[in-house]
């Protein structure tokens, strides 16, 4: 399989469906079967058959800022006051007095695989005053539930600080963009968040910790719609079979079962900006060693702290395209990349600072193949800086290399700037009237 020429034919039908259809679904209607169908065709709208320009583009974009950086460098830093924007996404939107006057700008800010997503852009303002999640089939007007089972798009905010502990998981509508800033925002001690057949979602500056599976049951997932769900797994964040996705600033730790878990064919993904940490399993990108639609998967994991505390799965990815590019890692205690069933994982400009482990100081793991199986697959670290022993086991032919590093790209900012270009990873404050 070439990098720059992954086509892959897709053919949808519907006993290739079924299996994912049960995913906490207890009982499967005429509503979840169509949100199935749409979704499938969905994902073969967005997968884009030549990943490495999607990934140049972002690379070119990190590169321009790099520029900049270099050109002021001195004159914006945390002592001097001043506000700093240090990766391309950030300064697209950050450092800006009014950002609460247009909050839906952000909109237009993602990079990669997910630069497509928009949110609720273009719809009207949704304020959750009330932290309670106490209704599951007829959620309270102004509470984070009430908000994302709207079918419109909707741009949601919070009123205030809130710990909100969610009875059972969210099940959120597409379109909708759920945006912490101006608040400190948690949603911690319960379930997680769940986007199920859906696109165009947006989760933006929030705190999610402490997940717990919860039992399911009745829970209303749209206006119109009410269905009964099996237990949840715990994960922090769920993609099943979701389009067009941006998680930016998110803070993360602690969940049952992974921090963010991308299945069953969903793609157009971007995970940028988060800070994760103590937790065994952090980004899961693929779930099944069957569900060969998964080559569809295609994601950009950039500008993330992988801190202490995290095991594995930084990402672990099956089947799809991953572009790891500028994300710091500290200290993982079992590895940090993985993947099984033929992954390519373009990993750019990342630091690699190793534990003391000396059986973890590989970056990389390949899982369920013979070695020469695993030599075949296309895994490339370019501009990676590996510190206290950490190491990169490449892979693939390196003369496929020339497919993808042109003459006139420009690579990602080197290794050794990243800790400034994560710099502000997580939940920010943010207050009105004040640069963000």
């Amino acid at each position: 399989m070439e990098l720059a020429g992954l086509r892959l034919i897709f053919l949808f039908s519907f006993a290739t469906l079924m299996p994912c259809l049960s995913a906490h679904i207890a009982e499967v209607d005429e509503v979840w079967r169509r949100r199935a169908e749409e979704a499938m065709q969905t994902t073969e709208q967005y997968y884009d058959p030549n990943p490495v320009a999607v990934a140049n583009h972002l690379n070119m974009k990190v590169q321009d800022l790099s520029k900049q950086a270099i050109a002021k460098r001195g004159l914006l830093n945390a002592e001097s006051g001043q506000c700093e924007a240090t990766n391309p996404i950030d300064k697209c939107w950050r450092c800006k007095e009014n950002w609460a006057e247009d909050r839906q700008a952000l909109a237009g800010c993602a990079l990669g695989f997910g630069s497509k997503a928009t949110g609720g852009k273009g719809g009207k303002i949704y304020e959750v005053t009330d932290p309670s999640d106490n209704d599951m089939e007829n959620p309270k007007v102004g509470t984070l539930r009430h908000a994302v089972i709207q079918k419109e798009p909707l741009w949601i905010i919070f009123a205030k600080d809130m710990n909100i502990k969610l009875q059972q998981e969210l099940i959120v509508q597409g379109s909708k963009t759920i945006d912490g800033r101006g608040a400190k925002v948690h949603i911690a001690n319960g379930a997680g968040i769940m986007l199920q057949f859906v696109e165009n979602v947006i989760i933006h500056g929030i705190h999610i910790h402490n997940i717990s599976p919860c039992s399911g049951g009745m829970i209303r997932d749209s206006v119109d719609h009410v269905g009964k769900r099996g237990q949840s797994d715990g994960d922090a964040v769920s993609i099943f079979g979701s389009s067009n996705i941006w998680l930016d600033h998110l803070t993360l730790s602690q969940a049952y079962d992974g921090l963010i878990d991308a299945i069953q064919a969903s793609t157009a993904i971007t995970i940028s900006n988060c800070h994760l940490s103590n937790h065994d399993k952090a980004i899961l990108l693929g779930a099944s060693d069957t569900f060969t639609e998964d080559k569809k998967m295609q994601v950009t994991v950039a500008f993330n702290r992988f801190d202490k505390g995290l095991v594995q799965r930084m990402p672990c990815v099956r089947f799809g395209f991953a572009h790891v590019v500028n994300n710091d890692y500290n200290q993982w205690e079992m590895y940090a990349i993985g993947g099984l069933q033929g992954p390519t994982i373009l990993s750019q400009g990342n630091r690699f600072f190793a534990s003391n482990n000396q059986n973890a100081k590989e970056v990389t793991k390949r899982m369920n193949c013979s070695p020469e199986e695993g030599k075949s697959w296309i895994w490339r670290s370019e501009g990676d800086v590996f510190l206290n022993g950490a190491h990169f086991n490449s892979s693939g032919d390196p003369k496929k290399q020339i497919q993808y590093q042109m003459d006139d790209v420009i690579k990602p900012e080197s290794g050794t700037e990243v800790e400034r270009i994560t710099k502000f990873a997580g939940a920010l404050v943010c207050k009105p009237g004040q640069e963000c």
